[in-house]
């Protein structure tokens, strides 16, 4: 049950949202994107502080001051044609907010706007991070941490309208939620020549082979058992010709770990093992990464406290602890720098029935006033 929003506000929001649904930006693009948060902030009486755009932050002053709180919006959107019949479609050829950004921003402009509007009952400091670049590098939370637009923060908090959380639900954790995710590009320099004289040639698509099995060793023979890590290759290149060994090979994909230690020691292990596998078999292999988002690592004070706040307003049944996932979110960066929370908004059911990044994706609107909800009673009861 929410405790403070009221349904004109969430009416408001769902408004925002609608137009900002329509008129979706690409990561590193959402410059009117940033110009409409600015002039809805400016209405409000929000500072504007001075960030390099497309990223904007906002600051409310508290009546105390003492503390400090962050929360954070990402306001990008996706290369996806959008498809369905909803009157808010995208405007956009081939760019969509199938993902619940335009949600999230909508969700903080209205906190904002209660804010701004109850200016009394704030006690802590506010910043509105209303981030760029959450799908793609590079991350618009890691300019921001660079930029020291969280310096002055004591908690960071974040949130995501959730289709893969039934309806009603409030997800938590206390620790490690989604993981870092890397990517890497293997090329495998041989040398070529007629598929009828292999004895002649050095073949990188043989040592290309014998990697794809290997790589697969350094989590299963290398990797204690109970801790999670994943490479996978997406995409393996060679060739041109049936008949004719190529010169070179490449190997493409991703890596993903729930620590820092275990993401370090894959990257050495798979330095190793390429340059060894290709000196075996007489070519020559480099690895280059590249470095995607740290793992997101919830501060587990901090998690525990939104526990409590879920169980406490909204009830027991409603709080539901998260696992784990393999998925990953650029808030990790705000978690490396401060102590931070990130939480999830069910809305799965007959409206958030797609999953995300699905062409026909689409938020459950009834949970913006849950999420606007939960991001006030967090400020409330940590201030």
């Amino acid at each position: 049950m929410r405790t403070i929003v009221e349904t004109n506000l969430t009416e408001w929001a769902v408004a925002h949202r609608r137009h900002l649904h329509a008129y979706p930006e690409l990561s590193g693009e959402e410059y009117q994107t940033c110009a409409y948060i600015r002039g809805v902030l400016e209405e409000l009486g929000i500072e504007i502080l001075d960030f390099q755009p497309p990223n904007l932050v906002g600051y409310l002053k508290g009546t105390d001051g003492h503390k400090t709180i962050a929360l954070r919006a990402d306001i990008d959107a996706l290369p996806i044609d959008e498809e369905g019949d909803k009157p808010y479609l995208s405007t956009v050829p081939g760019v969509a907010h199938v993902c619940g950004h335009d949600g999230h921003t909508a969700i903080l402009l209205a906190v904002a706007k209660w804010m701004a509007e109850n200016r009394d009952a704030v006690k802590a400091n506010i910043l509105f991070l209303f981030q760029s670049s959450e799908e793609m590098s590079p991350s618009g939370a890691k300019a921001l941490v660079e930029q020291g637009a969280i310096e002055s923060a004591d908690a960071v908090f974040g949130l995501h309208l959730m289709s893969a959380l039934p309806k009603g639900k409030l997800g938590y954790s206390h620790g490690a939620m989604l993981a870092s995710s890397d990517d890497f590009r293997i090329t495998i320099k041989g040398q070529g020549g007629h598929g009828s004289s292999p004895h002649e040639t050095v073949d990188p698509t043989y040592i290309a082979g014998h990697l794809l099995i290997g790589l697969q060793s350094i989590v299963s023979r290398k990797i204690n058992p109970v801790e999670p890590a994943v490479i996978s290759v997406g995409q393996v290149t060679a060739g041109s010709n049936y008949n004719i060994i190529p010169n070179e090979a490449v190997i493409t994909g991703t890596i993903r770990t729930f620590s820092e230690e275990t993401r370090q020691y894959i990257f050495r292990e798979m330095k190793k093992l390429v340059e060894g596998m290709c000196l075996t078999f007489g070519g020559a292999g480099e690895v280059d990464y590249i470095l995607g988002t740290p793992p997101l690592i919830n501060d587990k004070n901090l998690g525990l406290f939104a526990e409590k706040v879920i169980r406490e307003v909204y009830g027991d049944e409603v709080a539901t602890k998260v696992e784990p996932v393999m998925g990953a979110e650029d808030f990790a960066f705000y978690a490396l720098s401060k102590p931070s929370a990130y939480l999830l908004v069910g809305m799965g059911g007959a409206k958030g029935a797609f999953p995300h990044h699905h062409p026909e994706f689409d938020i459950d609107e009834e949970e913006i006033g849950t999420a606007i909800d939960l991001f006030l009673n967090l400020v409330k009861r940590f201030a």
